[in-house]
């Protein structure tokens, strides 16, 4: 090394870098030694490419270099030409493979080549694995014999996120049915009695509601295990990865409905009970294998989607019925039902934006599992089918309102939440879901809906009044006259307004 530094510098005393030209290396070249010292530094430091000034500048003898001396095996010019004289330089035509990259470490490489994949929308983002799956890899990291392995595993048969929002939708919808024992901030609205009465109920709507879920959800997973396994999103479910039996799972959907429709007829009113019976028929025998048919299924699974909103209207509304022989079309198609049927719109449309997004992530599992969604057989109406839902939200939220049951509030927390909706939407449209706008709309569907309706329960008309009344000792005129609260007499009736009357009487 040290007679190769000593060689080096002799060289550059006697010849000046500069005043190098080809005919001068030609008739003088370098040692072999020395070539092969200044090709393995310039593979080190770059400095062919790097220095300007140097004596081995690729542009400078590019510009000069002999014909007969491309070739040569000794010369200094074999570190510039390609291996194969017939195929253009990889330098100059691969900008991706340059020379500065020659140093580039290993893990910065791999990330600035993740970074033009996603520029250049090679890998589209895909949704991350459901909660099904997620619990079924923690229940296979435990014991065999382990309770809690058979408790993650039964559970994970439910679709907890999917079962939390429909017990969302139905509880939401019970809280904003505009009586005072429902979810009031002001006790002396309604007697001890009516809202110990309406508590109960609620208890009783949330268990069975949510029973009824993991029933329908579970009969869904025993009709397609083979179809789970063909999707990522779906493979690590426990009947795919056999966590649990298929006859296992049986017993367990039907145990969960009969516990479930038999709180929500006891506990609420044979109407609730019936339409939470129809739900797990729609969605386990209609829905589930109409997805491997027809493209309709879409609007299927957004009926069932719908219904549960309608259930806890039906719910509030059994609790103010006049008599007790009120049918199932005096519940769904009474005077009062116009909020339900509203809620439930919007349920329904809900899930186009939401599933549409979803399903175009994963298009092309759809098709190979062999079920017929709109994600591949016309993603161009996929695309239009979510941003006509998403509209579609703005009237049925100032439908809320119109009929009395949200307060003003309730139109700016909807129009937000409905726009942020449709802004995503019409993204997902223009660009037909490239450029991450289906995982922008999935992600809007998700934060949207709780949004709608945790709003519509803090906006329910006269839920405030009690309060204004308590701080500033002012009374409030109640716009509703149906509203009839009861007096301490059994049988006994009072119109608001009037209970100064009522006592005197009692």
């Amino acid at each position: 090394m040290i007679l190769l530094r000593s060689s080096l510098r002799r060289l550059g005393a006697a010849r000046d870098s500069p005043l190098l030209c080809s005919q001068c290396l030609r008739r003088n070249p370098l040692p072999p030694a020395v070539n092969r010292f200044a090709s393995f530094s310039r593979l080190q430091s770059g400095i062919a490419s790097q220095s300007p000034s140097s004596a081995l500048n690729k542009t400078y003898f590019s510009a000069n270099k002999p014909e007969n001396t491309v070739n040569s095996q000794n010369g200094l010019f074999t570190s510039f030409a390609p291996a194969n004289p017939s195929q253009p330089n990889r330098e100059e035509s691969d900008p991706s493979t340059s020379s500065t990259d020659q140093s580039e470490l290993p893990h910065r490489r791999r990330k600035r080549l993740k970074e033009a994949a996603s520029q250049n929308n090679a890998a589209e983002p895909v949704i991350p694995p459901d909660a099904s799956a997620q619990l079924s890899n923690f229940s296979s990291t435990l014991p065999e014999t382990s309770l809690r392995r058979k408790l993650a595993a039964f559970f994970a048969l439910t679709k907890p996120r999917l079962s939390f929002l429909i017990l969302l939708s139905t509880t939401s919808a019970y809280g904003m049915y505009p009586i005072s024992s429902l979810l009031a901030l002001d006790p002396s609205m309604a007697p001890l009695p009516t809202l110990s009465t309406s508590t109960l109920t609620f208890l009783y709507l949330t268990a069975g509601t949510f029973l009824s879920c993991c029933s329908a959800n579970t009969l869904n997973m025993v009709f397609e295990p083979k179809y789970d396994a063909l999707m990522s999103r779906t493979r690590n479910r426990p009947l795919v990865r056999g966590l649990v039996t298929r006859r296992a799972a049986v017993m367990f959907a039907i145990a969960t409905a009969a516990v479930g429709l038999g709180l929500l007829y006891l506990g609420t009113n044979p109407t609730v009970a019936g339409l939470s019976a129809a739900n797990i028929a729609l969605y386990a025998f209609v829905y589930t294998p109409m997805k491997r048919i027809h493209v309709i299924n879409t609007w299927v699974g957004a009926v069932v989607g719908g219904i549960p909103p309608m259930m806890g209207w039906v719910a509030a509304l059994g609790q103010t019925a006049t008599t007790g022989h009120d049918t199932w079309r005096d519940m769904l198609f009474g005077e009062g039902s116009l909020g339900g049927w509203l809620l439930a719109g919007i349920l329904f449309a809900w899930q186009f934006p939401h599933f549409n997004a979803l399903s175009h992530t994963i298009r092309e599992e759809y098709k190979g599992a062999g079920y017929k969604m709109l994600c591949w057989t016309n993603p161009a109406l996929n695309a239009r089918v979510a941003l006509r839902y998403s509209v579609l939200m703005f009237p049925l939220s100032i439908g809320l309102w119109w009929v009395g049951v949200v307060g003003h509030g309730f139109l700016v927390s909807s129009t937000v939440a409905n726009g942020w909706l449709v802004k995503e939407a019409y993204g997902f449209w223009k660009h037909q879901g490239a450029n991450g706008t289906a995982r922008g709309l999935f992600w809007a569907s998700i934060w949207q809906l709780p949004i709608l309706l945790v709003g519509g329960l803090v906006t329910k008309k006269g839920l405030w009044d009690g309060v204004w009344r308590n701080i500033f000792g002012q009374p409030v005129e109640d716009d509703d006259e149906d509203y009839v609260y009861y007096d301490e007499v059994p049988g006994k009736s009072i119109k608001p307004g009037t209970a100064s009357q009522s006592s005197s009487v009692s």
